[in-house]
C-alpha cells in the first residue's frame, strides 16, 4: 500500500522512492576549498618485546644430574646442551637457561623453583633483563 501525500512526496516507508543521496564534499581546512582530501596512513611501529634471561645459580645440593634433567624437560635443551649450562652454572655459579619475553620467563623460573622444592632442592632459578648484542 503506497500513500501518496499532497505535493507529490513519495513514501518514506519504501526504498526504491527514497531521494538518492548525493555524495558529501569535503573541504580541505588548509586551503578551505573544496574537493578530496587525502590521508596518509602510518605504518604502525612494532617492536620487539623486551627479553629476560632466566638465571639459574648454583648450590652445594642440587645435584647436577637435576639441573641437568629441568634444563631439559623445562627449557628444551638436548643433552649436550643441557649438560653445557649446567657446568657454566656449577663453574661460574650462575648460567643462562634460556631467553623469553617477561611472561614466559616469570613462569617458567617460577616453575623451576617449585619442581625443585618438592624435589627437596634449594636451585635458585631467576630472571633479569637480557641485553641483546
Amino acid at each position: 500500500m503506497v500513500v501518496s501525500h499532497k505535493g507529490g512526496s513519495a513514501d518514506w516507508h519504501h526504498p526504491a522512492t527514497l531521494p538518492i543521496a548525493r555524495p558529501l564534499k569535503l573541504i580541505d581546512e588548509h586551503t578551505e576549498e573544496e574537493g578530496e582530501v587525502e590521508v596518509l596512513v602510518a605504518e604502525p611501529e612494532i617492536t620487539e618485546p623486551p627479553m629476560y634471561a632466566v638465571v639459574m645459580y648454583n648450590d652445594d645440593y642440587t645435584p647436577m644430574e637435576f639441573v641437568v634433567y629441568v634444563l631439559q624437560s623445562e627449557f628444551r635443551h638436548n643433552m649436550d646442551k643441557a649438560v653445557e649450562i649446567m657446568l657454566n652454572i656449577h663453574n661460574q655459579g650462575r648460567g643462562i637457561a634460556g631467553i623469553y619475553p617477561k611472561d614466559i620467563a616469570e613462569t617458567k623460573a617460577k616453575k623451576v623453583n617449585q619442581t625443585a622444592r618438592k624435589e627437596g632442592y634449594p636451585l635458585l632459578t631467576q630472571i633479569e633483563p637480557h641485553q641483546s648484542s
